[in-house]
């Protein structure tokens, strides 16, 4: 009886699993993560050149980027002044290379300078030669061997022919040559005329001073015997082309300084100019072109052109505003108004009246 009378408790516990949280959900992401940074990595791999990978290589083997004194460095502690040093000769290196080129095309420009001018003074050595032999051989020419000077100078071959005591070039004061002098001048004009180089006459006096009451001085008579110089080598057979300079310097510059009116002082120079001398005188050339055009037009004054007005034009009728503002004598009535301008009048009431008066805008 009392086992028919107990109570049996049955605990029935529900199957199924329980509440985990959201832990999964971050291991998830991570995944998702490391596959986007895989395929990131493929992608970068593929589309790499070598050398791109090989300096992608370098960073990972180096991420600190320090530069010591031997280049790459593993230490995360800069280097202070070793490290300053390299980077300014990386910077040097760098910059010498970018500028390689502009620096062996001058220093190319250079040689080739020098080069030529090296040549120009072969040739101008070899006219030098060649002008002492014809003087040596030539009959018009050897008998005045001492009066003719040659020599190398800065500016090129330079060729003077001196007066004598006895034996002048120019009738006395006079730019008139004598015959053996236009002998000598052609004679020398069939040699140098072989040489492309320009030609620089120069006339020189004494310091005898030139007694002329008309004011004709030394200047006038050294320009004047080097012009005629000038035409006698043209004669002949010199290129007129080549002839670039023609002078006068009076007694500005003496032969023999120590005796100003020696009969030496008073001579003809020619120059057979070289490349530089010939582009000094060029530039010179054009800088004095330059300030004659500038002189010359300060001179006459700028002005701008007037511009024309039109042929519809007419300044003698005055307009419609001016017409209806304008002073009209007692009694004379207004014109009428056209279409146009009652479209743009403007009204306004009068202080004293309450009509209307018409203004023309």
């Amino acid at each position: 009886m009392a086992d028919s009378d107990s109570i049996i408790v049955k605990k029935i516990i529900k199957g199924g699993h329980g509440h985990h949280g959201g832990a999964w959900k971050v291991a998830f992401a991570d995944f998702v993560t490391a596959m986007m940074a895989f395929f990131l990595l493929l992608w970068l791999m593929g589309s790499t050149s070598p050398e791109q990978k090989e300096a992608i290589s370098d960073y990972f083997q180096n991420p600190s980027a320090v530069q010591g004194p031997g280049g790459a460095s593993t230490s995360m502690i800069k280097l202070g002044a070793a490290d300053h040093e390299t980077q300014r000769k990386s910077d040097h290196k760098s910059q010498n290379q970018d500028e390689g080129g502009g620096s062996s095309s001058r220093s190319q420009s250079i040689e080739d300078s020098e080069r030529d001018a090296v040549k120009e003074r072969q040739r101008l050595e070899l006219l030098k030669q060649d002008l002492e032999s014809a003087i040596s051989v030539s009959e018009a020419l050897k008998d005045f061997k001492d009066q003719l000077k040659l020599d190398i100078t800065s500016e090129g071959l330079r060729i003077q022919i001196v007066d004598k005591k006895n034996r002048p070039m120019f009738s006395s004061g006079s730019s008139h040559l004598q015959g053996y002098t236009t002998k000598i001048l052609e004679e020398i004009a069939k040699i140098i005329d072989k040489v492309p180089n320009k030609i620089s006459l120069t006339g020189h006096t004494d310091a005898t001073p030139f007694n002329n009451m008309r004011g004709y001085t030394n200047w006038e008579l050294s320009a004047d015997r080097a012009n005629a110089s000038r035409r006698a080598l043209v004669r002949g057979g010199l290129s007129e082309s080549k002839i670039a300079k023609v002078v006068g310097l009076s007694s500005t510059i003496l032969y023999d300084k120590e005796s100003p009116k020696s009969p030496v002082n008073r001579r003809i120079s020619m120059i057979v100019m070289n490349k530089q001398t010939e582009n000094a005188l060029l530039q010179e050339s054009q800088v004095e072109s330059a300030a004659e055009a500038g002189s010359l037009l300060l001179n006459k004054g700028l002005s701008l052109p007037k511009k024309p007005l039109p042929a519809s034009f007419d300044n003698t009728q005055p307009s419609p505003a001016r017409r209806l503002l304008s002073p009209r004598p007692l009694g004379e009535k207004s014109p009428p108004l056209r279409a146009s301008q009652k479209s743009t009048a403007v009204r306004l009431k009068s202080p004293k009246t309450s009509e209307p008066a018409l203004l023309g805008k």
